[in-house]
């Protein structure tokens, strides 16, 4: 069985985390975003993925061919020499995913996190028997959004709805699909959405379905998000593999510490903590709601909360990063230094504190004159 991951461009919105990797390779929960969704793919019968992919495909590759081995799955790329939408892809990457076997193949938006429940996705295709299935997730505010319309007892999907400003539902595309070969045959190799072209259409013939996405969902695409989702993603295993959260006197509700990582005395971790490979928390550190990648040193008597420290960065003595800062790599914040909400590019030393919400550009702290706004 096959798969194709839609890879994408250059990972603006996660910015300055990906101007050091390509988006799919940035750390989320210890391990890069993408290998989050192989190894679901690997456990639901899937050999081969397919990463579509216009941006940095040798870098990915490089880094992936280890995991290909240790997984067992065959990892290759189909390169677009220009943005082809969500369904163009398919099209571009027709001879990879088309065996002779007539197997559906998935599809994956790559900035989804989710528990995968990809072996029922599987069961359900079987059971309703038509082109195409999708899943879908809940949301509070469908009225942000483009709004599946279905039978709740089938599934069927009876239209598409784009930021209702009437209740319709409050079921959304999840970006996860199950495909068989001959949606191909309707997709043509130029820029298009799978979403608004080619769905609609397989739709209005009654052969798509969705499938309501059980557990959690996030599009980890920007940094709220991102730490939004490892807060789902943490719950999620709390409730299926509790055993793999960290436990000791210093930790407060879920956190995954890896084990090469150094935790002093009088630390207080979580809730809703990563902390990576190599990682060095010196004593009476304060951590909750972040991620702190791999090679990061958080000095003694630090506070680091809402925020992402990006790999071999340094927060010094007495410091306090929170309200979504976001540092690249290599960044060294001195001693008894604020962030609010900075955002500062990789390689870069912070001596003066961050009071608002900025782009950090240099050393000398001039930013880039505006303050930002994640939605």
């Amino acid at each position: 069985m096959k798969a194709l991951i839609l890879v994408g461009g250059f990972g603006t919105r996660l910015r300055p985390l990906t101007l050091s990797v390509p988006k799919p390779l940035v750390d989320f929960a210890n391990k890069p975003m993408i290998l989050h969704q192989i190894e679901a793919l690997k456990a639901a019968g899937v050999d081969e993925v397919v990463l579509a992919i216009n941006y940095q495909p040798e870098v990915m590759l490089s880094f992936l061919r280890d995991f290909e081995t240790k997984i067992g799955i065959k990892i290759t790329c189909s390169q677009e020499t220009e943005p082809m939408g969500t369904a163009g892809p398919l099209a571009l990457a027709r001879d990879k995913l088309l065996d002779g076997s007539g197997e559906p193949f998935f599809v994956l938006n790559s900035d989804v996190i989710s528990e995968y429940p990809l072996k029922q996705m599987i069961d359900f295709h079987k059971h309703h028997g038509g082109e195409a299935s999708i899943m879908v997730t809940k949301v509070e505010e469908p009225s942000k959004y483009g709004v599946v319309v279905m039978e709740e007892e089938t599934g069927l999907v009876q239209r598409f709805v784009e930021k209702p400003q009437i209740f319709v539902g409050n079921k959304i595309n999840a970006g996860i699909y199950l495909l068989n070969p001959a949606t191909l045959d309707r997709i043509q190799l130029r820029p298009t959405s799978i979403e608004k072209e080619i769905f609609p259409k397989i739709a209005s013939e009654c052969s798509l379905y969705a499938m309501v996405l059980p557990g959690f969902w996030m599009d980890i695409g920007q940094p709220r998000d991102y730490i939004t989702g490892l807060r789902l993603y943490l719950d999620s295993l709390r409730r299926i593999a509790p055993s793999k959260l960290s436990k000791g006197t210093h930790v407060v509700g879920n956190v995954i510490i890896d084990a090469s990582a150094h935790i002093g005395e009088g630390c207080l971790i979580g809730p809703d903590v990563s902390i990576g490979q190599g990682c060095v928390i010196e004593d009476g550190v304060r951590l909750s709601r972040c991620t702190i990648m791999r090679g990061v040193r958080i000095k003694r008597h630090s506070c680091v909360s809402g925020s992402i420290i990006g790999w071999h960065s340094t927060v010094g003595q007495w410091a306090r990063v929170e309200n979504m800062t976001v540092l690249g790599e290599d960044v060294h914040v001195s001693d008894e230094v604020y962030s609010n909400g900075g955002v500062v590019l990789p390689h870069k030393e912070i001596k003066t504190s961050i009071l608002n919400p900025q782009i950090v550009m240099n050393d000398s702290l001039q930013g880039c004159g505006f303050r930002l706004a994640y939605h």
